[in-house]
């Protein structure tokens, strides 16, 4: 260690030191700030670097939108007039998070033009604050209402406004900002807005709720969280207490009386917090306030948080959980649904929900040094954060299901990662929590030192009366070898914790009740001090400990071993009933159709696999690469019968979709009978036999519209569909036809419209029936149209009696645009 390195170490050590003098309480155990942390992992690092050259970048266009947002308050507190802004709740904060990333990025590397581009920004934000602090452009430009659900005033709607939440993600990106590079422009910006709301809410202002304090928690948590990061930066007591009072509040001051997103579950309101049991509710806002009781527990010594948090996360791991780490399975809602309600291909699995799973994990860890929270986060890291953005940086899922068939469009309307969100939370949740993962790596007290997260990295920590570097080498996640090196300045005696993860222990994946392995390990964990082999057991708190007096250049080797595993789930999970899924490491594994030879859902194990011999190999691709392994595994074929000696190629889950649109599966039958030849056929039920089309898009399938499956808008976001994409302004036919000659009652059509896509109603449409070999025209009953209403289906008549073996659909499209059917129904007279 040269001497100002020593220097700074020294320093460090001294501020820590001062900062628990003048904190009271705290959590036991400090991570390093993820400045302090030098990430080199060949797995970490270049996610890194491809989020600072492209994923911010490109997030930065996408979010410009909020720019002109703020940009429209700003010239309006001028006197300037503003023309045609649109009212949005939480454009703005979709930008911060997009800033909070970038500023974290910059401990890569000063990036001057990043910084000259945050500073313009930020000048923005400042004309756009209102003189007493607040910041919410839509209200400010009078442009806000009931109808766009945030309230015809300030402060009146706070249940679904976002006010406070978008100002949550502001202070963030202010603190991110100042501790990067030392400018409080932003900050200042912040703390002006937090004694704004302190005034309105908990002292009262004249100018708000008839000067009234309004004392109602946020709607969407997460400025609760985002005041102890104020609090710890400024040192200022206002904000840790604003956040605690907010916490004290919920479910006290304020109980929705609804349903749905009006429901007092919705937001975790139905109750004060500490007497919280489930996780009920939308994920994302139970994550960020499970994350900020935390928090405000360890900072104010209120226990009663911490005992309600410990039944929450029983709940959560035991019973509401996916394999992968994601949470809240139920649409709608985006969040919680019964116990053990965990569906595979109807998943939602929110990906800011697992960011706020990996949160309040490392926030648990710290709390009770016990590492089966970590390995909770380190779970829904490595699958269902990571399964959010591609390896390429600016594609992205919002949603995150364990069985895909290649058309269904789960993710916001399409079966792939998209571009961006008209709800963008998950690409900038991305963008804040990927550059914080090197201060998740390490965390000591002033006896112990932790190795929490195993990735290539080194920091420095103060351990006793003396400094510690430590370093890591490993090319986990994809391989277990780790080698630890810890160099203190002199000679101390401290006890060293390595985590051994709960999927390394033999039993189980991940931590809970829902899911274990029926394999058997066949290689233990091993451990080694200066090449000497040492006991691995008993583990304490999921921990190896050793303990001993270190000296400059001792090595600590850990081996994990990474086999396949085979694992099922609870009894009480129906989707994984008569299904395993697969395990390496902490990957859970998923077969993609590119690897398979088409869809993924034909294969099945009708004994448990020997994957022993499970034969590995690297997938490069554009931007990446990853492991992938080979299993024996058992086929459904084309004419019906079945092949024993099949094989299967498993990807990590994080990588899949990166190679194209495809079929995909997490949970595998093992019963023959449950395993899917081909999930687009056409249902036994459909009223069809067959049905083609004078064209299909690729990304679209003709047996949507006869699979019985109807969604209540035409936008066709949420069930398959048939299209003419990539044919626009071309007329289009449809023929379905009947298993016999049928005598037709009615027939229905539920037309596909895309807003602001480009599949628009058609021009006009009309039928025709096919008798004994020739097309013959519909009559239309009288009083009868070819209607194209939306969000309905468009019913037409016979004027006569008809029988026939076929209908044939005629559209012709508007202009430059493609036509789109969600579903078609025909009605039979009496056989």
């Amino acid at each position: 260690m040269n001497l100002s390195a020593a220097t700074l170490y020294v320093s460090i050590l001294v501020s820590a030191l001062l900062l628990n003098v003048a904190t009271a309480a705290d959590y036991p155990l400090k991570a390093p700030s993820y400045k302090d942390v030098e990430m080199t992992s060949d797995f970490w690092r270049p996610r890194m670097i491809t989020q600072r050259e492209t994923l911010v970048p490109w997030a930065f266009e996408r979010t410009s939108s909020g720019v002109e947002h703020l940009q429209a308050a700003a010239d309006s507190l001028d006197g300037k007039a503003v023309k045609d802004h649109q009212a949005h709740r939480f454009i703005d904060s979709d930008l911060y998070k997009v800033m909070e990333g970038a500023a974290y990025l910059l401990q890569l590397e000063r990036d001057p033009e990043l910084e000259a581009k945050m500073d313009k920004i930020i000048a923005v934000i400042g004309e756009a604050q209102e003189e007493d602090g607040y910041l919410y452009p839509s209200h400010t430009t009078g442009v806000g209402s009931e109808k766009s659900m945030m309230g015809d005033k300030p402060y009146s709607f706070v249940v679904h406004s976002h006010e406070l939440y978008n100002m949550g993600h502001l202070y963030e990106a202010a603190v991110a900002y100042f501790e990067t590079t030392g400018k409080d422009e932003l900050l200042k910006i912040a703390e002006k807005n937090a004694r704004h709301i302190n005034r309105v809410f908990f002292e009262g202002d004249p100018k708000y709720n008839d000067g009234k304090p309004i004392r109602q928690a946020p709607g969407h948590q997460e400025p609760e969280l985002a005041l102890v990061k104020l609090y710890r930066v400024t040192g200022n007591d206002l904000y840790l207490d604003m956040a605690r009072k907010f916490l004290e509040i919920r479910g006290v001051t304020f109980i929705p009386d609804g349903e749905g997103v009006m429901s007092p579950t919705y937001a975790q309101q139905h109750k004060p917090v500490t007497e919280q049991s489930e996780a009920v509710g939308h994920a994302v806002r139970a994550t960020y306030l499970y994350s900020a009781m935390t928090d405000v527990g360890a900072l104010t010594g209120k226990k009663e948080y911490a005992m309600a948090l410990d039944r929450i996360w029983g709940d959560i791991t035991n019973t509401r959980m996916h394999i992968t780490g994601g949470l809240g399975a139920v649409h709608g809602i985006e969040g919680f649904g019964p116990q053990y309600e965990l569906p595979n291909a109807h998943a939602f699995n929110e990906t800011c929900a697992a960011v706020g799973n990996v949160f309040f994990n490392h926030r648990m860890f710290l709390l009770h040094k016990d590492a089966r929270y970590l390995d909770v986060a380190e779970v829904a890291l490595f699958n269902n954060v990571l399964a959010g953005v591609n390896l390429e940086g600016n594609k992205f899922f919002y949603v995150n299901p364990l069985d895909a068939d290649g058309k269904f469009p789960f993710n916001h309307g399409t079966a792939g990662r998209a571009p961006w969100f008209g709800t963008a939370c998950c690409p900038s949740n991305i963008a804040r929590l990927i550059p914080q993962v090197p201060g998740m790596t390490y965390a000591h007290d002033t006896e112990n030192l932790f190795v929490t997260l195993y990735a290539e990295s080194n920091t420095t920590v103060p351990i006793g009366e003396t400094v510690v570097a430590i370093a890591q080498e490993t090319e986990y996640p994809n391989d277990g070898k780790i080698q630890v090196t810890v160099d203190p300045v002199k000679p101390t005696a401290f006890r060293l914790h390595l985590r051994v993860p709960t999927w390394a222990q033999g039993k189980q994946f991940v931590p809970g009740e829902l899911y274990h392995f029926v394999d058997s390990p066949v290689t233990p964990v091993s451990l080694a001090v200066n090449g000497e082999m040492i006991k691995t057991d008993p583990l304490e708190k999921g921990f190896l400990v050793i303990e001993r007096e270190w000296k400059k250049g001792d090595v600590v080797e850990l081996m994990l071993p990474m086999p396949i595993r085979v694992n099922r789930s609870h009894p009480a999970v129906e989707a994984n009933e008569d299904r395993i899924a697969f395990t390496r490491g902490p990957f859970v594994m998923c077969a993609e159709g590119i690897d398979n030879g088409g869809v993924t859902q034909r294969y099945f194990f009708d004994k448990t696999p020997d994957v022993g011999n499970a034969k590995a190999s690297t997938e490069n691709v554009d931007h990446g690469s990853f492991i992938q392994m080979k299993i024996p595994a058992s086929t459904l074929t084309k004419n019906g019968g079945s092949e024993s000696d099949a094989s299967l190629t498993l990807t990590p889950y994080y990588a899949w979709n990166n190679r194209g649109t495809g079929s995909m599966t997490v949970w595998f039958s093992t019963k023959e009978e449950l395993a899917i030849y081909d999930p687009l056929a056409l249902p036994m039920e459909s009223v069809f036999s067959s049905i083609e089309a004078s064209h299909t898009a690729s990304e679209d399938t003709i047996t949507a519209i006869g699979d019985g499956e109807v969604d209540e808008w035409s936008s066709g976001n949420k069930v398959l569909r048939w299209s003419s994409r990539g044919k626009p302004g071309e007329s289009q036919w449809i023929v379905g036809r009947f298993a016999k000659t049928k005598s037709i009652r009615s027939v229905a059509v539920f037309w596909m419209d895309r807003w602001q896509g480009d599949v628009k109603f058609p021009k006009e449409w009309s039928l025709e029936i096919e008798q004994d070999g020739e097309w013959k025209p519909f009559e239309l009953y009288t009083t009868d149209q070819y209607d194209t209403r939306a969000n309905q289906f468009n019913v037409v008549h016979p004027a006569a009696p008809t029988s026939c073996d076929a209908i044939r659909i005629h559209i012709t499209p508007q202009e430059a645009t493609a036509v789109g059917i969600l579903e078609v129904q025909v009605q039979f007279e009496e056989d």
